[in-house]
C-alpha cells in the first residue's frame, strides 16, 4: 500500500537527520514503539522467509507486503465505544481493508492490488493464536478471515489466491491509525467531481465537490465510506480509496515531505503506534531496506489496481475472481514485470480535467502470454486486461458521490 509506502520511508528520513543526536533519540523512541510481531505461517512447500537480515542499502529484490485494515473498534474509543459500535465490530475485527504492495526486483516499479472485502474464496488452514489450527474452507468472505486467524490468515489466503505468491511481510492498522498518519502529513488534498454526503460513516461525510483536504477522523471517514461514494458498493469504495492513496503518495514523493524530518518523524511515530506488525519487519533495518526500494520509483510506474472480479452467481452482493483477468494479473506478479492498465478508473472515481488518460493499450510487437492472451511490451510490461480498473500515482483522479448518500 501508497501509505505503507511512505510510513516505511519515513524511518530513512530519521536515520538521516543531519543532527547525530536528534537521530539518535528520534531512531530509538520509533523503534522503541513498535510492538512485539506476529509470526506469519506458510502454505505447505513455500519457501518464503521472515525477511532479511538487517543491514545498510535497499533490500535486495523485490517485496511483498500485504497491508490489512480492521474494523474492529476495541479500544479506539470515542464514538466507537457505544454498546452498538462494538457489537458490530470488536476484537480482532473484520479485514475490510486487504491491500498487497508488490515491489520490482529492479525497485523500478511498484504494483498496489486492492483485494474486495466480500470477495468469495477457499480459505486455506490458518494458525489459531491460541495454539492448533483451524480447518480449511471452501468457500468463504475475504474479510472474515482476520476474526478467523489473526494477521496470518489473510496473508495465507492472498497467497493462496495468487498461486502460492509469497508474502513476507504484513502489518494491521487500526481506524485509530488511519486518522493519526492522515494528522502527521497535515491532511490529505483530494478532488471531488461532485459532492460526496453519507450518513451511515462516523463522522457523517457533508463534502462539496472541488478540492477537500481531509484529516484526522474525517480522512477516516472518505476512506471507509461505501454509500456516499459510485453506485455505493465496496468496489466503488475502493476507487474511492484510490484516489486519496494516489493523492497521499503525490504528496509525499512530490510535495516536500520526504526531505523533510520534522515531518517524517511523526508520520513514522504515528505508523508504528497505531499498527501491529509482522515479525519480518520489527527490525527498523528492514523498514529502511525497504524505504530505500520505493524512494526512486517513478509515479507512472506506481500502479493501483483492483483485483478483478465478477458478480457472484449464488449471491449479487457477493464477488468471485474474474479467472482470466485474475491469471493475468497473477502471472504479472509470479514473473515480477510491471504492469500497465488498460481499464477505468473504477466505479467511484474519474480523471481529473486536464488529467492524461492510460497510455495506449496497443501493444508494441513482441510476445503474447499463450494462457492469458496479455501482452507484453518491448520493455517487458504486461498490458492488462481492460476487466482490470484503476489509476497509476501520477494520474490526478476526482471521486464521485453518490446522490445523497442513501442508496
Amino acid at each position: 500500500m501508497a501509505t505503507i509506502a511512505k510510513v516505511i520511508a519515513a524511518f530513512v528520513a530519521v536515520a538521516l537527520v543531519s543532527s547525530v543526536s536528534v537521530a539518535a533519540i528520534a531512531t530509538w523512541d520509533v523503534a522503541s514503539s513498535i510492538k512485539k510481531g506476529i509470526h506469519l505461517a506458510q502454505l505447505p512447500g513455500s519457501t518464503q522467509s521472515s525477511g532479511p537480515a538487517p543491514q545498510i542499502g535497499a533490500i535486495k529484490g523485490g517485496v511483498n507486503l500485504l497491508l490489512v485494515g480492521t474494523d474492529t473498534r476495541t479500544g479506539q474509543g470515542g464514538a466507537y465505544e457505544s454498546d452498538d459500535e462494538l457489537d458490530g465490530s470488536s476484537g480482532a475485527g473484520n479485514n475490510d481493508v486487504t491491500i498487497l504492495l508488490h515491489i520490482a526486483q529492479d525497485h523500478q516499479s511498484a504494483t498496489i492490488v486492492s483485494f474486495p472485502r466480500d470477495l468469495m474464496i477457499p480459505i486455506p488452514s490458518c494458525p489459531d493464536p491460541d495454539g492448533g489450527s483451524y480447518p480449511s474452507m471452501s468457500y468463504q468472505m475475504l474479510n472474515s478471515t482476520l476474526t478467523y486467524g489473526g494477521l496470518p490468515c489473510p496473508v495465507l489466503t492472498i497467497s493462496k489466491l495468487m498461486d502460492g505468491l509469497s508474502i513476507p511481510f504484513a502489518a494491521e492498522i487500526t481506524f485509530d491509525g488511519v486518522a493519526a498518519m492522515s494528522n502527521a502529513v497535515g491532511g490529505v488534498t483530494v478532488c471531488l467531481a461532485t459532492p460526496v454526503k453519507d450518513p451511515y460513516t462516523n463522522p457523517q461525510l457533508n463534502l462539496p465537490a472541488g478540492q477537500q483536504t481531509l484529516v484526522g477522523a474525517e480522512a477516516l471517514s472518505f476512506l471507509r465510506s461505501r454509500h456516499g461514494v459510485g453506485d455505493g458498493s465496496d468496489l466503488g469504495r475502493i476507487s474511492n480509496q484510490q484516489v486519496f492513496l494516489s493523492a497521499l503518495v503525490r504528496k509525499v514523493k512530490d510535495g516536500g515531505v520526504l526531505a523533510n524530518p520534522l515531518a517524517l518523524y511523526p508520520l513514522a511515530k504515528a505508523a508504528v503506534t497505531n499498527m501491529q506488525l509482522s515479525d519480518g519487519l520489527e527490525n527498523a533495518s528492514t523498514m529502511v531496506q525497504i524505504a530505500l526500494a520505493l524512494k526512486n520509483i517513478n509515479l507512472n510506474n506506481v500502479v493501483f489496481l483492483q483485483y478483478p472480479v465478477s458478480t457472484d452467481p449464488d449471491d449479487v452482493n457477493r464477488v468471485v475472481p474474474n479467472e482470466a483477468a485474475a491469471e493475468a494479473l497473477t502471472d504479472a506478479l509470479q514473473q515480477d514485470r510491471p504492469v500497465q492498465l488498460t481499464g477505468t478508473t473504477g466505479r467511484a472515481a474519474e480523471l481529473e480535467t486536464g488529467t492524461p488518460a492510460a497510455p495506449d493499450a496497443t501493444p508494441s510487437p513482441t510476445e503474447t502470454a499463450p494462457a492469458t492472451g496479455t501482452a507484453t511490451d518491448a520493455n517487458g510490461v504486461v498490458q492488462l486486461p481492460s476487466d482490470i480498473v484503476g489509476q497509476t500515482a501520477s494520474q490526478q483522479t476526482c471521486s464521485k458521490g453518490n446522490g445523497d448518500g442513501s442508496e
